[in-house]
């Protein structure tokens, strides 16, 4: 009778290890994939397949058909701000459809809960993003030309399967292009060392061996090259620019362990998709365009639940090169639109991108056949130190008061051809939310006969031998929909100046400040001004704080640039968005891309300018917020082989928002 006992209580203990096992594998799960507990949780493996399945079954498609984007249709914002948990709501899912053979590009919208196909429409004169079949069409319609491999040859490249061909989209068109309509792509080569192969060396890192002086672009609805030219051989580096432990040799000293541990687990709460963390709180959504998008910010203040953003989002790139040679000039990379950003996301590793004391959550994408995947570790969510929040030293009394500061990364990476980049959210507790792109990976390197510097390089920088860096630039432009305490909101842009001296200013030491109402949106296009330290606001058109004054978030620029492609230019006119610094539009849910829907071979105007062209007012409105940064890189030989990270961001900072320092009573 003891020993049943015995195995009873046994197999009590191991039934309950089990479903404790159970259930810490569960809650893990959750975490990788949210349930769809909220009307902006993305779309799951199952809906792709169901929205894909209703397209087919609806219109008939060619065995060419591509998906080059599928994503959640956003539900209208006013459902989703009446949204409580657990009330019903539907799912749509929203489809960009190519058919290659046709050059027909289409929408299509599902109603998931419907199971039909609510709405289609062809999208005339337009090409959407390149899809990765079209990587591997561009490579073997190089590979069977007979020009291309008769230039290889004349480079002394026998071996064909030695050369690494990269499909760019083809940026500025010429006036035979526009006019042909075609879709196309344009091909950079790399010489991965066939020399170096027999050696039994391996070339992996082969950007360091540019084949410079080709121009050739594929037709994708041939298959067939369009044009091709060869303006002379240039020599390329023959050095292996692996930049792995082995290929490196002698390595610095090592430095010793340091840890970061929360021996009592996060601070922040993961619940579906909405993460809390000190008064904050928001849902997230990946998306294949866009990347990490945020919605429906907001800031817990005493016992109100303040709304600071309804949606936030890396809206558009655009990454121009400053060489005018033919092979070059073309290259205009809008990274976003003519790439899909977020599909380019990069698995991340705790302790390497992230923190050892962070989360990795996956993500669900498809891809160009329309075939759903799960694409591991894509999202990094994780707490930090940031040094001193506030403090004050009494000497009267040698009192010291100090708080720490802590924040909450979100963050994820993508990788687009050579460079990679990083674009972190940061949750601070002082209100702040700041935004940061860490730029890193390869310079885009020219082969060059060059061994030094010369003076007449003005188009860039030798950056080792046999290897130049162009000079080129990279902009982000974010799309800021503010709901500051609510949806009516109004713009101020503040500016400060030295007052003159005179009898009510003897001294000359007057600091003024402006703040002048931006009423509508062509008046809304700005810059920056550092002379007078511009800013700006977007304050609540209805709410007063407790001295009176409208409460609001401004704006803080960090580092930016101004555009340098002349005015006239192409790219100039292709990515206006980039030309100014700050613009501002009323609420329309269609318009969500600083560069236009369909910036690949689009036309001069599309985006923000034609967002602007109805100039609505800006006053007590729903507003959206577009700011444009950017970074004018001259590459040095630092940058190389791989390129240490670059930081550019900005920071939205309350002001008026809350009553006092929110952060004063942290406990010690």
């Amino acid at each position: 009778m003891i020993k049943r006992l015995k195995r009873f209580l046994w197999l009590f203990i191991a039934i309950i290890v089990a479903i404790s096992i159970s259930l810490g594998l569960m809650g893990r799960l959750t975490a990788q994939q949210p349930s769809i507990s909220h009307p902006l949780t993305s779309l799951t493996e199952a809906e792709i397949s169901t929205a894909v399945s209703i397209i087919k079954r609806e219109k008939t498609l060619s065995e060419m058909v591509a998906f080059p984007l599928i994503a959640l249709q956003e539900p209208d914002k006013e459902e989703v701000l009446k949204f409580t948990p657990g009330k019903a709501f539907g799912r749509k899912a929203f489809l960009i459809i190519y058919e290659r053979s046709l050059n027909k590009t289409y929408e299509g919208i599902v109603n998931l809960t419907g199971k039909t196909l609510s709405s289609w429409k062809e999208i005339s004169s337009v090409q959407p993003a390149i899809v990765a079949s079209e990587y591997e069409l561009a490579t073997q319609a190089f590979k069977s030309d007979p020009r291309w491999q008769t230039a290889m040859r004349k480079r002394g490249i026998t071996d064909l399967n030695q050369v690494k061909i990269s499909c760019w989209a083809p940026g500025i068109l010429s006036k035979q292009e526009e006019a042909a309509g075609n879709r196309l792509c344009r091909g950079l080569f790399y010489y991965k060392g066939e020399h170096l192969r027999r050696a039994g060396r391996e070339r992996w890192n082969y950007y360091g061996s540019p084949i410079e002086g080709i121009l050739g672009t594929v037709n994708l609805n041939t298959g067939k090259i369009s044009s091709f030219v060869d303006r002379g051989i240039v020599p390329f580096s023959k050095k292996n620019w692996n930049y792995d432990i082995k290929s490196l040799g002698k390595l610095l000293s090592p430095l010793k362990a340091l840890k970061i541990l929360q021996p009592n687990g996060a601070s922040f709460q993961i619940k579906g998709n909405e993460i809390s963390w000190q008064g904050w709180k928001f849902c997230y959504v990946m998306h294949p365009r866009s990347g990490l998008v945020l919605y429906q910010v907001t800031h817990t203040d005493g016992e109100n639940v303040r709304p600071v953003l309804y949606r936030a989002s890396l809206s558009e790139t655009v990454v121009p090169y400053g060489d005018p040679d033919p092979t070059w000039s073309f290259r205009n990379a809008f990274d976003v639109g003519e790439y899909n950003f977020g599909s380019l996301a990069t698995t991340m590793e705790l302790g390497k991108e992230i923190s050892e004391n962070g989360l990795l959550l996956d993500a669900v994408f498809a891809n160009g056949d329309g075939e759903p995947y799960v694409m591991p570790g894509v999202i990094g969510i994780y707490e930090r130190n940031n040094g001193m929040l506030w403090k004050h030293y009494e000497y009267g009394t040698q009192r010291n008061d100090v708080r720490r500061s802590r924040e909450l990364v979100m963050t994820m990476t993508a990788a687009i051809d050579n460079y990679d980049y990083s674009i972190n959210w940061i949750f601070h507790q002082d209100g702040t939310l700041e935004v940061q792109n860490e730029l890193t990976g390869i310079v885009l390197a020219q082969g060059t006969a060059a061994q030094k510097q010369s003076k007449d390089d003005s188009y860039g920088r030798l950056i080792a031998k046999n290897i130049f860096g162009v000079n080129h630039q990279h902009f982000f432009n974010y799309r800021l929909d503010f709901d500051v305490d609510g949806q009516a909101n109004s713009v101020m842009e503040m500016n400060v100046k030295a007052s003159s001296m005179d009898e009510k200013n003897p001294l000359g030491n007057a600091i003024a400040i402006t703040e002048t109402p931006l009423t509508n949106e062509t008046v809304a296009v700005r810059d920056l001004d550092m002379k007078s330290s511009r800013e700006w606001m977007i304050v609540s058109a209805d709410k007063r704080n407790t001295l009176g004054a409208a409460p609001g978030y401004m704006l803080m620029p960090g580092g930016n640039s101004i555009f340098f492609p002349v005015e006239g230019s192409n790219i100039r006119q292709k990515a206006e968005f980039a030309t100014h610094h700050v613009w501002v539009t009323k609420y329309k849910p269609a318009e969500l891309y600083a560069g236009g829907d369909y910036p690949n071979q689009t036309q001069p105007g599309q985006g923000l300018p034609k967002y602007i062209a109805d100039d609505e007012s800006l006053m007590g409105e729903d507003i959206v917020l577009w700011y444009t940064m950017g970074v004018t890189h001259v590459p040095r030989s630092e940058d190389w082989p791989v390129m240490p990270v670059h930081q550019v961001g900005f920071k939205l900072v309350p002001r008026g928002f809350f009553s006092r320092n929110p952060a004063i009573n942290l406990p010690e």
